[in-house]
């Protein structure tokens, strides 16, 4: 294949601007999924026998409970936002092509 005299492959991938907002959405959502397992933990172990993991928090199997659904609803949001930043991170280094180069599909 020949290549023309003024081809630059750098001018394909765009100059990108620094992504420390998605590094830093990325540790936060680590950070929430951190703690909810920490919370899930705490009140599987309160609902087993040892109410001692948060004090009077969950004393009660209900409130071991409640620390449970909320140790999962953290856990949750916390991984889904995690794909996210890394979905939008990784899109940053796309081709910038156009769309009559790429494939045709039917």
């Amino acid at each position: 294949m020949k290549i023309s005299d003024g081809f630059d492959a750098r001018r394909l991938r765009p100059k990108g601007q620094s992504n420390w907002g998605m590094r830093f959405g990325a540790a936060i959502s680590a950070i929430l999924a951190t703690a909810g397992i920490l919370l899930a933990m705490a009140g599987v172990a309160s609902v087993i026998g040892h109410p001692a993991a948060l004090g009077e928090l969950n004393a009660s199997p209900a409130g071991a409970v409640v620390t449970i659904i909320v140790g999962l609803f953290l856990l949750y949001a916390g991984v889904w936002l995690w794909r996210r930043s890394r979905r939008r991170r990784r899109r940053a280094g796309e081709l910038n092509m156009s769309p009559h180069l790429m494939k045709k599909h039917d």
